[in-house]
Order: structure tokens, then C-alpha cells, then sequence
């Protein structure tokens, strides 16, 4: 009879990043779902609207009041990410490096559904995806409060292109940001064993292929 194999552990994501994840999760669902409700009651593109059923707010004063909270939260959290990333070199060590032959490589592998995914490794690909994310967040902050205080903050509004096209700015961004969330949600659906890990922090490994789900 063999001896038991013994458990392992291998850290993956840090405590800070795991909350600051998830609470940017929550952050970015009230922020998108009270911007669409503020967009319906004045649309940039025509008659076209999102469905009621997927806003929040149930009205464009409630809508806003969700929208800021959102807006403070998102801010506040990411300052606290950003802070730790370049501190403790975080996002040194998992956004970078950025070349254009790797990202060529693993978009198309990718493609293929070829691509392997290891916990707490991010290919080329993941790293485009979340430094760029990460800009667009900037964009639509920015973007964001040009719209709020138009005549406060005039020059940046000014940048933008006007009140309208800052709008149009800050649509862009939060479909952009949209968009990510869609194609990371498709990934865990694809590659399940990340969640836990995002989760719990680190994967479990029983002996030394087997792996025991947290």
C-alpha cells in the first residue's frame, strides 16, 4: 500500500490583487449597468437603447447616484491595485514583456484554441489585454469627469473634443471595458481552474499531477 501523496501548495494571486479584483468586478457592474440607464435617457446614437431589464437605477437621477458610487469605488480601488502593483513590482512581473513576435505567436495559437494556460502566467496575449484595459480606465475616468464637470474641468473637456464628443469618448471606453469582461469571462469558462485560484489565492496540488479542487 502506498503512503498518501502529500499536498502542495503553489501561491498564485497575492491577497490585495484577489480583492481588488473583485471588488473592481463590482465596481464595473454598477458603473456599466447605470451608464447604459444614463444613456437611454439621452442616446447618442439615435433611437437606439439598451433593454430596461439590464440597467440600474430605474431612473436617471438613481441612475447617477449609482453611477458615482460606482465611479469612487472604481477609483479608490484602482489607486490601491495601481499602488501595490508598482510597489511590490507586480505588474512588472505579470504585464510585462509586451513584443510584438510573442503577441503575433500567442494570438494565433489562440485562434487555433492551442494556447496553453498555466495559473498565475499570463501570455502575451492576457498581457495586451490588461495593460490595455488598464489605459481604457484611465480613458473613461478621465472621460467621465469631463462630462460631470464640463466647465470645472474645461480644458480636459477641451481634449476631448467638446461635452459631446467626450461622451462619445466614454462610451467607447465602457464598451471597450465591456468587451474585456466578456472575453475574460469566456476564458474561465474555457480554462475553469483559474477561478479558484482567484479565489483561494493559490493552486493545490495532490502528489505531483494530481490536482484537488478547493
Amino acid at each position: 500500500m502506498h503512503p498518501p501523496s502529500p499536498l502542495t501548495e503553489r501561491p498564485i494571486h497575492p491577497l490585495v490583487v484577489r480583492i481588488t479584483h473583485w471588488v473592481n468586478a463590482l465596481a464595473m457592474l454598477i458603473m456599466i449597468s447605470s451608464g447604459w440607464r444614463i444613456y437611454n435617457a439621452s442616446p447618442i446614437f439615435g433611437d437606439w437603447a439598451f433593454p430596461k431589464a439590464i440597467t440600474l437605477g430605474g431612473w436617471l437621477g438613481g441612475a447617477l447616484q449609482w453611477h458615482f458610487a460606482g465611479m469612487w469605488l472604481l477609483v479608490a480601488n484602482g489607486l490601491v491595485y495601481l499602488t501595490y502593483g508598482l510597489a511590490s513590482g507586480h505588474l512588472r512581473r505579470r504585464l510585462t514583456p509586451l513584443r510584438p513576435r510573442e503577441i503575433a505567436h500567442d494570438l494565433v495559437a489562440a485562434l487555433k484554441f492551442r494556447l496553453p494556460h498555466n495559473p498565475g502566467v499570463y501570455n502575451a496575449v492576457q498581457r495586451l489585454l490588461y495593460v490595455a484595459v488598464l489605459l481604457i480606465g484611465i480613458v473613461i475616468v478621465l472621460s467621465g469627469l469631463a462630462i460631470w464637470k464640463p466647465v470645472q474641468f474645461a480644458p480636459l473637456t477641451a481634449l476631448m473634443g467638446g461635452y459631446d464628443m467626450a461622451r462619445i469618448v466614454h462610451f467607447l471606453a465602457m464598451a471597450g471595458i465591456a468587451g474585456f469582461v466578456a472575453v475574460h469571462l469566456a476564458l474561465v469558462l474555457l480554462v475553469p481552474k483559474t477561478l479558484p485560484t482567484m479565489i483561494i489565492g493559490r493552486e493545490i496540488h495532490l502528489g505531483r499531477n494530481r490536482v484537488v479542487k478547493p
